[in-house]
């Protein structure tokens, strides 16, 4: 393809690019891991470079658009488009309204807003999304799209009537099906009512499922009995999607590190700030080793978590957004994960979720509590029997010699300070054996000491002896770490 890509493509993007970039509507059913973020904004380059569009509005989870914003976007998009991006936040500020109202200006640069799935729930978000797909020639993107899988909820409906608006529009997901096949039925209006041949959600499922009456209390209710004409079905899809699986793309690097971020609960704000300044006290009060800053930031650390340990020494749970994130995650996710969590309470709190969304025989577990009879056979379980999709341990049990090399993602719910035990746990599943690409995902509390040490990790800094007392010390005063902005 001749293009000036700031990025190279792999061979799959391309394919995709070359199937796609000038259709009306198209679905990028690409793995986690595959680069369909990277192929949609060469899509959107080449288009504007084209002339045939000026703005783009991307719909991504909470968990994603400070990716997009921060990464993606000034990774991907070539140097010779001059771009403003805005990402949209509900608490419109003097500041952030002056920067919302410059998406609006006259320029020939392209402009880019963003924003979270959830605020299109809301009238507010609605309206402003509205306004400027009435303003400009738009692509819109629905990343992770089984978002809008719910076809009577608000977002989607808000979603679909929006997507009316713009010239372009494209879904991103690795994985359409989530459930079933009826969750197919939302994401392809958004594209276009007609491409499945039926207007009607009631239509398309009585051609593609079996319904059954269910008797509940005093009314009867209609349930899914089993599905049918799914190879037609498959076949209507193909004409308009690209699906990529990671076993697919030979040429992917060895490793993909994606980054998942969860927003902090109003409660674990206002305790986090609250032990942050108790923290600097203490530091301040007396001389400061590197282990009693450790302490202190392992304190932080286990509020954006979830938990924290109080005056008494009892161990307090906070509301946090962190297990509902990871299970958004396991949502897109093909094949078998494998998740780390830095914290036994964490395991615990994972194992309970995956029974009640997954079944019971979905997964085994290894760490502290996982008796020494049953851990060879939970990896011989993990490895051999196709129905148990996730292995839940802490790295400091299960990050050592054991093979795990049916999983081809690895997600990190919570990381410690050590870097030989990341780098080990990352190992497992990347070693002899393993045929796929791996993808490792880390879930980081947004704004908080979790991205100072995911990055260090990262930078395969060891925490614990390489990083010091003082320096720590900045890092649970000034949390939020500067990353270097992009040339707009």
């Amino acid at each position: 393809m001749d293009y000036k890509f700031k990025t190279k493509p792999y061979a799959h993007q391309i394919t995709a690019l070359e199937k796609s970039w000038n259709k009306e509507t198209y679905a990028y059913f690409m793995e986690m891991g595959t680069g369909k973020t990277k192929v949609l904004i060469d899509n959107l380059a080449m288009l504007y470079d084209k002339g045939k569009v000026d703005g783009a509005l991307i719909v991504a989870p909470k968990g994603v658009v400070k990716t997009w914003y921060e990464q993606e976007l000034p990774t991907h998009l070539p140097t010779h488009i001059e771009y403003k991006k805005i990402l949209w936040q509900s608490n419109i500020t003097k500041t952030q309204k002056e920067k919302l109202d410059s998406l609006f200006e006259i320029g020939q640069d392209l402009h880019i807003l963003i924003m979270n799935v959830e605020s299109l729930s809301t009238d507010k978000g609605v309206k402003f999304a509205s306004k400027f797909l009435d303003s400009h020639k738009v692509l819109m993107a629905i990343d992770e799209s089984t978002t809008i899988k719910n076809q009577a909820a608000k977002r989607t409906k808000n979603i679909i009537n929006l997507g009316k608006f713009a010239k372009y529009r494209r879904i991103m997901t690795g994985s359409p099906i989530t459930k079933n096949p009826l969750d197919l039925f939302s994401q392809c209006e958004f594209l276009d009512p007609w491409l499945l041949n039926y207007d009607s959600f009631y239509a398309f499922r009585n051609r593609y499922a079996k319904m059954k009456n269910m008797y509940l209390r005093d009314r009867t209710i209609q349930v899914v009995d089993a599905f049918q004409n799914l190879g037609e079905l498959s076949e209507k899809v193909k004409g308009f999607s690209y699906r990529v699986l990671k076993e697919d793309c030979l040429d992917l690097p060895p490793k993909n590190f994606i980054k998942r971020y969860v927003t902090l609960t109003s409660d674990q704000k206002r305790i986090y700030e609250q032990m942050k300044k108790e923290a600097m006290a203490i530091l301040n009060g007396k001389v400061t080793t590197t282990m009693t800053v450790l302490t202190q930031l392992m304190r932080l650390h286990q509020i954006t978590c979830g938990h924290f340990t109080a005056d008494d020494g009892s161990t307090q749970s906070v509301e946090s957004n962190r297990l509902n994130e990871l299970m958004l995650v396991l949502e897109e996710i093909e094949g078998k994960a494998i998740i780390w969590a830095n914290y036994q309470l964490s395991v615990g709190e994972i194992i309970q979720r995956i029974i009640k969304e997954h079944g019971k025989d979905s997964y085994v577990h290894y760490y502290g509590l996982t008796s020494q009879e049953d851990r060879q056979d939970n990896i011989r379980k993990f490895q051999n029997d196709p129905e148990c999709r996730f292995l839940i341990g802490t790295p400091q049990t299960g990050g050592y010699g054991i093979t795990l090399t049916q999983a081809n993602t690895v997600i990190y719910y919570s990381n410690g300070y050590d870097l030989e035990k990341r780098l080990q746990s990352e190992d497992r599943a990347h070693r002899i054996g393993q045929k796929k690409n791996v993808t490792y995902i880390d879930l980081i509390a947004e704004d908080t000491v979790d991205e100072k040490i995911v990055k260090a990790l990262r930078s395969k800094i060891n925490i614990a002896s390489e990083v010091m007392g003082e320096e720590l010390k900045d890092w649970i005063w000034l949390h939020r770490f500067t990353l270097q902005q992009p040339h707009q």
